[in-house]
């Protein structure tokens, strides 16, 4: 009888082991994941963390990663900055007119544009964004439903908040203008 305890007892063991074991696995695949789909933007006053909504927004989110990590949003500039409400940015002409990239189809979601939220700016037509994106800085819920939203701020508010913004109501920031020094993935180790 024993034997039979100590036998049983050894198996638990094992069993729980290979759990902890593949859990760790799953943990570790979770952070290569969410490093993944993590945007870093160097600013001025310190680094940005942008957690990505792949699931969500599918073709903004790959079109943000495949122009970081072309390295096309390094230097560009925030050209339009409004107090109280966002700042935009992605344009590597810095007058708001340009883009790079696809056009890409609306991607709306039930996500809400609270303090942090990113979004991608377009004209008119909702199936216009290429590489320009805004950062709302105090909750815009009438925003919500009319733009793609595509990731969240996680860390680095305080140094969005200090980006330099233009006068109202247009929010264009006249030069010199604050910019985007580097733009990576967390898994990118280019530099």
């Amino acid at each position: 009888m024993r034997l039979a305890f100590v036998a049983a007892f050894f198996a638990a063991l094992l069993s729980i082991g290979s759990a902890w074991a593949q859990s760790d696995r799953n943990q570790s695949a979770d952070t290569d994941s969410d490093k993944n789909n993590t945007l870093y933007i160097d600013l001025k006053d310190g680094r940005v963390a942008i957690e990505m909504y792949p699931k969500l927004a599918p073709k903004h989110v790959a079109q943000i990663k495949k122009l970081a990590l072309e390295h096309k949003y390094d230097g560009i500039v925030f050209h339009r900055v409004i107090d109280g409400f966002m700042a935009q940015t992605g344009d590597p002409e810095g007058t708001g007119r340009g883009g790079m990239g696809d056009m890409l189809p609306a991607e709306f979601n039930s996500e809400s544009f609270t303090r942090g939220a990113v979004g991608m700016a377009r004209t008119q037509d909702p199936d216009s964004a290429q590489s320009q994106f805004f950062i709302v800085t105090k909750d815009s819920l009438f925003l919500d439903g009319q733009y793609t939203l595509w990731g969240r701020v996680v860390s680095g508010m305080e140094f969005v908040d200090h980006i330099k913004q233009g006068p109202k109501p247009s929010g264009m920031v006249p030069a010199p203008q604050d910019k985007m020094i580097k733009v990576r993935l967390a898994t990118d180790t280019k530099e």
